[in-house]
């Protein structure tokens, strides 16, 4: 079984004050680390609602978590649709919602989709287990060069992002980029040498990965309306991974705070403590924030 380490947990999970008898909706429920202190945390008259867009974390999810004896619904889908989730399991209003808005570390160690830059693998970077739908490989050969750089730029926050849309589009002259081993290594060669731990593909990637699986518009849609579905003294925790998430949802909470109709948890957002950093690195970028609905 995948060795997973859930970012947060305790913050997320008792920020959320969740009692005996919640309702609880999870949007990315990953390989259940945070999904099951959730479910103990309800008990056995609570419901517990978890969303995947990908059906194997999803399926491991459910695995780990039978024996625990809250009411549990897992289901295959993306947490921007979390109106249609809740309207299909009976469930109008919820007393918590958590969104973590990332990667799991099976997606980018196990699952051959292209997340990582560290192995060759095909060229797709989609959340979903099905092959449908936008892929990197479809944007790095086929759009145009301008769009390339303006991903690239706007999503990954990447300087050098019109010399990395010209390589692209030079090396897809002379023959197809299939793989994530072929475009990390285009990357490289399209920037100035880098010296420091970061891979120079690393914000390549990270911008691809999100115009593919629209990641900034599922949090915007995600949070709206999951607001719209908290029960009064209700809770959404979010944890994001990187500034333009984090952005979204400062943002919006504060929006819901000077119309007078939700409070903040805490004005900064809380962020994993030293010793979390050193046991999970991937960590390091985390924000957790909460609002609660009045």
């Amino acid at each position: 079984m995948d060795r997973h380490i859930p970012v947060l947990l305790q913050e997320s999970t008792e920020g959320l004050a969740l009692k005996e008898g919640s309702v609880v909706f999870e949007g990315t429920v990953g390989l259940g680390g945070h999904s099951r202190v959730l479910c103990e945390k309800i008990g056995k008259s609570g419901l517990f609602i978890g969303t995947d867009a990908d059906l194997e974390s999803l399926k491991i999810a459910e695995e780990r978590l039978k024996d625990l004896p809250c009411k549990k619904l897992f289901i295959c889908d993306n947490f921007r649709n979390i109106d249609a989730v809740l309207k299909n399991a009976g469930a109008e209003k919820v007393d918590a919602i958590l969104l973590d808005i990332g990667l799991s570390n099976r997606q980018l160690e196990v699952a051959p989709r292209g997340f990582s830059f560290m192995r060759d693998e095909p060229l797709l970077m989609t959340f979903r287990s099905s092959g449908d739908g936008l892929t990197a490989r479809e944007i790095v050969n086929e759009w145009a060069e301008e769009s390339i750089a303006d991903i690239i730029y706007g999503y990954g926050e990447e300087r050098y992002a019109r010399r990395i849309a010209r390589g692209i589009v030079e090396a897809r002259n002379e023959k197809p980029i299939e793989t994530s081993g072929q475009l990390a290594e285009i990357v490289k060669q399209s920037v100035p040498k880098r010296f420091g731990k970061i891979n120079p593909a690393t914000k390549t990637f990270q911008a691809l990965r999100i115009a593919v699986n629209d990641e900034l518009g599922a949090l915007r849609e995600g949070i709206a309306k999951g607001f719209e579905h908290l029960a009064p003294g209700g809770r959404m925790a979010v944890i994001s991974f990187h500034s333009l998430e984090d952005r979204i949802v400062k943002e919006f909470f504060r929006q819901k705070k000077e119309e007078g109709i939700a409070t903040l948890f805490a004005k900064k957002p809380i962020v994993p403590d030293n010793a979390e950093i050193k046991e999970n690195p991937k960590s390091r970028s985390a924000k957790l924030r909460i609002i609660i609905k009045n």
